[in-house]
C-alpha cells in the first residue's frame, strides 16, 4: 500500500538527510471478527453462501462437533476444520471466491463498525501500514480489505486440483500463529511504532506484540 511521508529536507552542510520531519513508520494491527465487524465473519458467510435452512441443517448434523468445542474437547481448528469440510468442501475454486467478492461486497458493509473503520481510515490516511489480522479465510476477508487499501493475513483455505477442500492450509491465524504471520509479513524493526486492536482471547499475543494496544475500543451503541 502507497505510504504519504512528509518531504525530507537536506542538510545544507552535510548533504544527509534530514529525517527530523519525517513522520514515524506506524504499523496498525486490527483483528477482524468482533473488533471491526458487529459478529463473527465465518457464521454469516456459511449462511450467505448455504442459505439459512442449509446452513441450519449442516449445523444440526455438526451438533456434535460444537458440542466438542464449546467444552474444549476438541481444539478450536480442529472443529473448523470439520465444519468448513462439510459446509464449504468440493467447491470450485473459481466458483468459491467468486462468492467471497459478492459476500465482502453485499454483506460484510453492514457488520463493519462505522467507529473501527473511521479508525482505519485515519491511520491510512496519515500513511500508517494498516492491516486485518484474523482467524477467518483470507478469501472472503481480503476483498474487503482491497476496497479499503489496506493488507490481509488470515487464515488460508488448502486447495486441491481447483477443488476448495475445507481444510486449513498452515496454521489457524489465531493465538500465537497472528504473531508469526505478521513477523513473517512485515519486519518488525522498521516500525518505530506497532499498534494493535483486539477483542478476544485469540488476540493476547498480537497485542503483546505491539507499543500500543486496545481491547474491545469500538463497542457501543452506536458503533
Amino acid at each position: 500500500m502507497a505510504q504519504t511521508h512528509e518531504p525530507i529536507h537536506l542538510n545544507g552542510k552535510s548533504g544527509r538527510a534530514d529525517l527530523s520531519s519525517a513522520p514515524p513508520r506506524k504499523l496498525v494491527l486490527f483483528d477482524f471478527d468482533g473488533t471491526i465487524t458487529k459478529g463473527d465473519s465465518l457464521l454469516h458467510f456459511l449462511i450467505f453462501y448455504k442459505g439459512y435452512f442449509r446452513f441450519l441443517a449442516g449445523m444440526t448434523w455438526l451438533a456434535p462437533v460444537m458440542f466438542q468445542y464449546l467444552f474444549k474437547l476438541t481444539p478450536n481448528w480442529k472443529a473448523k476444520e470439520k465444519v468448513l469440510r462439510y459446509l464449504i468442501g468440493g467447491q470450485r475454486e473459481n466458483v468459491f471466491n467468486d462468492r467471497c467478492c459478492e459476500f465482502a461486497q453485499n454483506v460484510l458493509p453492514n457488520l463493519i463498525r462505522p467507529g473501527a473503520l473511521d479508525t482505519i481510515k485515519k491511520y491510512a490516511s496519515d500513511g500508517a501500514t494498516v492491516a486485518v489480522v484474523t482467524a477467518s479465510a483470507e478469501n472472503w476477508v481480503a476483498p474487503w480489505c482491497r476496497t479499503h487499501n489496506i493488507e490481509c493475513i488470515g487464515t488460508q483455505l488448502e486447495v486441491s486440483n481447483g477443488v476448495i477442500t475445507g481444510n486449513i492450509c498452515g496454521e489457524n491465524c489465531y493465538g500465537p500463529a497472528k504473531v508469526r504471520r505478521i513477523q513473517e509479513q512485515f519486519k518488525l524493526a522498521t516500525y518505530q511504532e506497532i499498534i494493535a486492536y483486539g477483542d478476544s482471547s485469540g488476540d493476547r499475543e498480537m497485542l503483546a506484540l505491539a507499543h500500543r494496544h486496545y481491547y474491545r475500543p469500538f463497542r457501543s451503541n452506536i458503533t
